[in-house]
Formats: structure tokens, C-alpha cells, sequence
């Protein structure tokens, strides 16, 4: 007998929310269902990716702001200059409000894009993912009380060298949430904690995951922590084991009902494969061209606004 198609869990995870979620005010105003506590677990092996096929998922997006990540930027021009949008509706919002500039959006991203002063003033999101796991700030006494800052903490690179020479750790964690610096940030890390573990020689990986768009940010979390396994996988020289995704916040927003019906009415189809078509030589320098998907035939694309 067939297994079920990895696929049919998020399907049903995406159903029960939106006949069974509690109906909620949300930050937005826009209002969501919602449960709390969610999992899903997909398996690695083969080259194997929890890539959502009942909707075209842009994973080349979705790579470029991992990539971007792994760098510590946290300013939208790289992205921009690669014409990824995710990040772009923080920014624009800032600048409308603390201005009174009722600028497009689409005129924003322009100037993001041509003029690197404006972005250097209006472009930054603050210390957010990138920015704590490779430049977690650390502080050092001085005299008076006070203190100075001292050398970031790369915890990505503190991983990779923990599975290296100590795979039984249980302290393989790259940790997005510093409480101190969530009130500069554009967005608080919805993704925020990843855990590593080594059984045999798979490498598995968890993610917790606060708050969680199921419609329109999901599907890119699950390639993005997945991508991420097969990367350290590669630089550690060991299997891809599972990908274990946990949902605190879990919820659907009200005005995707369009997508909500319309993708549930699909049935996934394929299995799509990553390759890694390089090895380099430290996970920082990975390229949008090291990376290949085979077997990707999805449905089309259905569109959404975001909340913002």
C-alpha cells in the first residue's frame, strides 16, 4: 500500500484551522483562526523537500533570504537588488509613518533599490534573524557600571563545529528570540528556535515556530528550515534525517479564504528533489546557483495579501 503523500499533512493541518481554529483579534487587525501546538515531521532522505506542490512555491525566493540571512545583513537592498519582496512592506510602513510620505510601495522599493543613502536610512529592519545568528551581541564591564559591547557569537558556526566534533550534544541551537533587542526589530522572529540532532549518522533537525502564517509563510518556512538541514548536513558530512516543524501560534488569516478553498480543493502531486550541486567550503558561502530542484511540478500560484 502507497504511504500518503507528505504533502496531505499540511493540507490537513491548513482544514482543521480554518474549520476548527479559535476566532481571534490579531496584531493586524485582520483577524485569524488559530490552534495552538501544531507538528509536522517530513522526512529528508533521497534528496527528498517538504516543498508545497499544491501551490507554485517560489523556492528561489525563499533560498535568496535564507542566503541573505547566513550573511548577518539585515537591510532590505540585498533582497531588493534580487527582486525578493518578502521584507519590503516593514520598511514602507516605517517610512509612511514617520514621515507622512504617502509613497507606493512600489515607488519605495525604486528608491531602495537605486539610491543606497535612502536605504541606508529607511532599508534596515533592525537586529532581526540574520543579525542573531551570526552577530549575537555580547557585553563586556567597564568601569562606572557601564558596559561596552564585545564580539558577536556566531551560533550558526558554533553549530556546525558542535556536530563536528560533539554530534550527542544537546545544545546544537540557533536561537532567533533576544528579548533585549525584539523592540528594534521590524518583526519579532516568527521562526525562532532551530534544534539539532544526530542519531546514527542522520541529521535531524526541530523548529519552533511562535507565530506561523499556515497560507503564505509556511510553505516558505518548511523549504527554508529544511534547506538550511541539508546545508549543514553537507558541511558535517552526515545524512539528512527528519525535519520535525512545531507551531506555537498556528493560524490561517481570515481574508484567505480564496486560497484557503481553492488549495484545499487540490491534490498534491510529485516528489520533488534538492541538489546541491557544490560543496563549499563553509556554510556562509553558499550561492543561489549551488542549489537545484528536480521533479517540481506544481499546481499554479495563488495569491494573498500580506499582514503586515
Amino acid at each position: 500500500m502507497q504511504s500518503p503523500h507528505y504533502e496531505h499533512q499540511y493540507l490537513d493541518l491548513m482544514r482543521r484551522i480554518w474549520l476548527e481554529g479559535d476566532e481571534r483579534q490579531d496584531r493586524t487587525g485582520i483577524g485569524t483562526r488559530s490552534v495552538f501546538g501544531a507538528m509536522l515531521r517530513f522526512d529528508l532522505a533521497h534528496s527528498a523537500m517538504p516543498l508545497i506542490t499544491t501551490k507554485r512555491v517560489y523556492w528561489k525566493t525563499a533560498t535568496r533570504e535564507l542566503l541573505w540571512f547566513l550573511t548577518g545583513n539585515t537591510n532590505i537592498r540585498p533582497l531588493v537588488q534580487q527582486n525578493v519582496k518578502i521584507w519590503n512592506e516593514w520598511p514602507h510602513a516605517r517610512y509612511v509613518r514617520e514621515t507622512g510620505d504617502k509613497i507606493a510601495l512600489d515607488d519605495f522599493v525604486d528608491r531602495i533599490r537605486d539610491d543606497e543613502a535612502f536605504a541606508d536610512e529607511w532599508g534596515d529592519l533592525g537586529p532581526v534573524y540574520g543579525k542573531q545568528w551570526v552577530d549575537w551581541p555580547t557585553y563586556n564591564p567597564v568601569e562606572g557600571g557601564l558596559f561596552s559591547k564585545g564580539l558577536g557569537i556566531n551560533q550558526v558556526a558554533q553549530v556546525v563545529e558542535s556536530l563536528r566534533v560533539n554530534p550527542g550534544s544537546r545544545r546544537h541551537i540557533i536561537e532567533g528570540w533576544n528579548v533585549a533587542e525584539l523592540p528594534e526589530m521590524a518583526l519579532p522572529p516568527c521562526h525562532k528556535t532551530y534544534q539539532f540532532y544526530v542519531a546514527g549518522d542522520r541529521l535531524n533537525c526541530l523548529l519552533y515556530q511562535r507565530s506561523c502564517d499556515v497560507a503564505l509563510g509556511l510553505p516558505f518556512n518548511l523549504w527554508s528550515a529544511a534547506l538550511l538541514a541539508r546545508m549543514i548536513v553537507q558541511q558535517t558530512d552526515l545524512e539528512p534525517g527528519e525535519l520535525v516543524w512545531m507551531g506555537g501560534d498556528t493560524h490561517l488569516y481570515l481574508n484567505h479564504e480564496h486560497l484557503i478553498e481553492e488549495q484545499l480543493s487540490r491534490e498534491p502531486q510529485g516528489h520533488p528533489k534538492l541538489e546541491i550541486v557544490r560543496r563549499p567550503t563553509s556554510i556562509f558561502d553558499y550561492s543561489i546557483e549551488d542549489f537545484a530542484v528536480h521533479d517540481y511540478a506544481p499546481h499554479g500560484p495563488i495569491k494573498a495579501p500580506v499582514a503586515v
